[in-house]
């Protein structure tokens, strides 16, 4: 979220990328304990964020960048990183 590349842009901008939703976040009972709401910092940096209903698991990959919305995504995730190493 705070890496940013050799031009000096956040990494996730202009990316499509997910994160737990604000509403996980609000479910869980942590929108008041956590720093930062990850959709919202994600939307900050230029990441054209997108989710599914909460507690789905939904994976965007984006060249090389992969990301899951919550850890049900964990698997998922993990095989379209896969599918990333193999095919180099």
């Amino acid at each position: 979220m705070n890496v940013r590349g050799r031009d000096g842009e956040y990494l996730v901008k202009d990316k499509r990328v997910t994160g737990f939703t604000n509403a996980e976040e609000e479910a869980v009972g942590l929108t008041a304990v956590v720093p930062f709401l990850l959709e919202d910092r994600l939307k900050q940096r230029g990441g054209l964020y997108t989710n599914a209903p909460n507690w789905t698991p939904y994976v965007q990959v984006d060249g090389k960048l992969v990301t899951g919305q919550n850890p049900e995504s964990s698997g998922p995730a993990a095989n379209e990183l896969l599918k990333l190493l193999r095919a180099e």
